[in-house]
């Protein structure tokens, strides 16, 4: 008895040690594993948040304007809305499924995208292997993707929307917005924008086109065996097209049919058959270009680029609607004009073209109405010298630095200058007139007529040079501390101006005092009619007041009428404005030039012209510090503007007629004034004789009067 009782009492025992073992166990491994379900909820967590964030991304990039973006071209209207050009890249002639033949979705799918219809927008198996392959190229230090696993949906939104950079993130995107597009559109509707938006070589876009231009037929009449050749392109259409590699084209198209009667699409007899026949090439693809006005074009973009926040893609790809401030008829006779040789100087002895721009601004609200960038062949988005160029603008620079605020401070326009060869402060700067012709005294308007350099640099001297500073800066150029000198007055800046800038702080002058900054446009609208950018509104700025613009419009009317623009002159017609030139340093030549400029305008126009090369060097300079060689290229643009505005006339005349005119009124003041004088003069002697007679005879009398008592 007490045996079994000894027994059970070691049987309890053995059990609590047991469960005390267990327990002890227990809260071992729950303190492992408690961290293990940390872990697991912080990634859950992590992918929950990307998950999110990847959604919202998607659903804000637009898809729902997808089809219409791929179908429409970006069009460019003028200033009265009409239809100018249009911008595309990555874009052929959209045509339905039911324009296609069902060989082609036949071949692309079979090659493609077997599981397109069962599947949405992304494979499983094809994001493991792509997700294998990342693992391994991140442990080997490859930050790209090595293999595909895209579907046709995927490989849409690749084109469509994202950079064809090979990188896990880009992948992550293409997954969710291909999840949204599959939302948005049919099956249907997927694959024929994918068909119309594939690219296949030689610049061309789209399954109609590329029928066209390999096979000399419409899309809707492909055969089978062609039909499998441009199947077999989508992989490699540089390398696999029949025009540059037949051979290779032939091998991969006899792929694409075994695929297809793997897809039991075509029968293996069948596939067999089209691989023995011959690829038989036609060409019958026409490309229309319709970037008509290629320098306004491109800074179109580059303003919707810059001053809007888009990219090149969406421009060019997206179907919008850009409204600009263009005048189709300035800009084809700019162009033109730019076109006659006639109008330049001569090439350099190498061969190496003057080159030029200009540009067109409606002062009124600073729309650029015509813009040509350079002389020769264009580069799509290259170098626009109108709007990049950073060029010292010689005497055009002194309207803004110095007669116009000597004007704003208590001067007139026919106030005397001093013009002399003098030095000035303690580096003896040295200003010299051209030619070295001083005359001692000038009148304002006729030191900035003909161009005087000492007058002008006296004048800042004598106004401050922190006003002509200042005066600069309010018209909006680039200047720094480092300008703060009195060579400001003849342009000497540090970093230079465009003239699509100089253009802009003209258009002052011929707008009654207001600045309008120049700009090319004015709405843009996106393929579903939203307006996204609404530019109607000018950026106007009071930078003088209508008095001063007045009296610089007279003097700037005589740089054309008897200055140094008088060659220039467009024939019939008023311009006021300003030459300029710089000089072209360690060259040998003392008379050559780097820079030419004239800036002309009327109350509706305001034209910037510069001449030059593009690199200055003994070779490469231009002639004569004048301001005539430019007249040419300037008085022909003018001739063939003007007639296009509404040709308002000015409200002020020439300077130098005004002072005439006041020192003729002067003349007469001082021929009145010697009659009148004259006159009172006349009138008092006859009234002292008459006084004198009546005191004579009033003595006599008196006389006779006393002798006849």
């Amino acid at each position: 008895m007490n045996q079994m009782k000894s027994h059970n009492q070691d049987r309890k025992r053995w059990f609590l040690q047991l469960l005390h073992r267990i327990r002890k166990n227990w809260h071992r491994l729950s303190k492992r594993y408690h961290l293990v379900r940390m872990m697991v909820a912080a990634l859950l967590l992590v992918v929950l948040l990307m998950s999110s964030f990847l959604t919202f991304k998607a659903k804000t990039i637009g898809v729902g304007n997808l089809h219409s973006s791929l179908k429409q071209s970006t069009v460019i209207y003028d200033n009265s809305n009409q239809n100018a050009g249009e911008l595309y890249s990555q874009k052929g002639t959209y045509v339905g499924l039911q324009r296609i033949s069902q060989n082609i979705p036949n071949a692309i799918l079979s090659t493609e995208d077997r599981n397109f219809y069962h599947e949405y927008g992304f494979s499983f198996k094809g994001i493991g292997r792509a997700f294998l392959l990342a693992i391994k190229n991140k442990i080997l230090h490859r930050d790209y993707i090595s293999g595909g696993g895209s579907t046709i949906t995927q490989q849409l939104v690749k084109n469509a929307y994202l950079s064809q950079q090979q990188t896990l993130s880009r992948k992550l995107n293409e997954i969710f917005i291909s999840i949204q597009v599959e939302n948005t559109y049919s099956k249907n509707a997927i694959l024929s924008m994918y068909m119309n938006n594939a690219y296949f070589g030689n610049g061309v876009y789209g399954v109609q086109d590329a029928s066209e231009r390999y096979f000399g037929m419409s899309a809707d009449q492909l055969p089978i065996q062609d039909a499998a050749v441009l199947a077999g392109m989508l992989t490699n259409p540089s390398g696999f097209n029949p025009v540059d590699h037949p051979n290779r084209s032939k091998a991969r198209r006899n792929v694409v049919l075994d695929l297809m009667a793997e897809n039991h699409k075509i029968s293996y007899s069948q596939a067999k058959q089209y691989q023995k026949m011959p690829i038989k090439t036609v060409d019958n693809y026409s490309y229309k270009n319709k970037y008509n006005y290629p320098y306004y074009f491109d800074a179109v973009i580059d303003e919707a680029i810059n001053k809007y926040g888009l990219s090149e893609n969406d421009i060019m790809n997206h179907g919008y609607k850009i409204y600009t401030t263009l005048n189709q008829k300035q800009q084809q006779s700019m162009q033109n004009d730019f076109n006659d040789d006639n109008n330049f100087p001569q090439n350099a002895s190498d061969g190496t073209k003057v080159q030029a721009a200009s540009v067109a601004v409606n002062p009124s609200d600073g729309g650029v109405s015509a813009v040509v960038g350079g002389r020769g062949q264009h580069v799509f988005r290259g170098y626009n010298r109108a709007t990049e160029i950073k060029r010292q603008p010689g005497s055009t620079m002194k309207p803004l630095a110095v007669y116009t605020p000597a004007l704003e401070n208590g001067y007139n326009y026919d106030s005397t200058l001093v013009n002399k060869n003098q030095t000035y402060g303690k580096n003896h700067y040295h200003p010299e007139n051209y030619g070295n012709q001083y005359t001692g005294k000038v009148p304002m308007y006729q030191a900035l007529a003909q161009s005087m350099n000492a007058p002008a640099v006296w004048l800042l001297n004598q106004i401050g040079v922190n006003k002509g500073y200042h005066s600069v800066k309010n018209f909006g150029l680039p200047i720094n501390s480092s300008d703060k000198n009195l060579a400001l007055a003849l342009g000497g800046l540090s970093n230079g101006v465009s003239p699509q800038q100089m253009a802009g702080a003209y258009t002052s002058f011929a707008n009654h005092g207001v600045m309008n900054q120049p700009h090319y446009i004015r709405k843009i609208v996106d393929a579903s009619g939203h307006v996204i950018v609404d530019n109607t509104t000018p950026n106007s700025k009071q930078v003088m007041s209508n008095s001063t613009a007045k009296q610089m419009t007279s003097m700037m009317l005589g740089v054309f009428d008897n200055g140094t623009g008088a060659d220039a002159k467009p024939s019939g017609y008023q311009v006021a404005g300003k030459t300029g030139s710089t000089e072209a340093d360690q060259t040998g030549d003392a008379d050559a030039t780097r820079d030419k400029w004239i800036i002309g305008y009327t109350p509706n126009v305001v034209l910037v012209t510069w001449e030059g090369f593009d690199n200055t060097n003994a070779a490469h300079h231009l002639e004569n510090v004048s301001g005539t060689g430019i007249g040419p290229l300037f008085k022909n643009e003018m001739q063939s503007i003007i007639p296009t505005t509404k040709q308002n006339n000015f409200d002020v005349s020439d300077a130098q007629t005004m002072a005439e005119d006041k020192n003729k009124g002067k003349s007469s003041n001082n021929i009145w004034n010697n009659i009148e004088n004259g006159a009172d003069k006349f009138s008092s002697d006859v009234g002292k004789g008459v006084n004198s007679i009546k005191n004579g005879a009033n003595n006599l009398y008196q006389k006779a009067k006393q002798w006849f008592k």
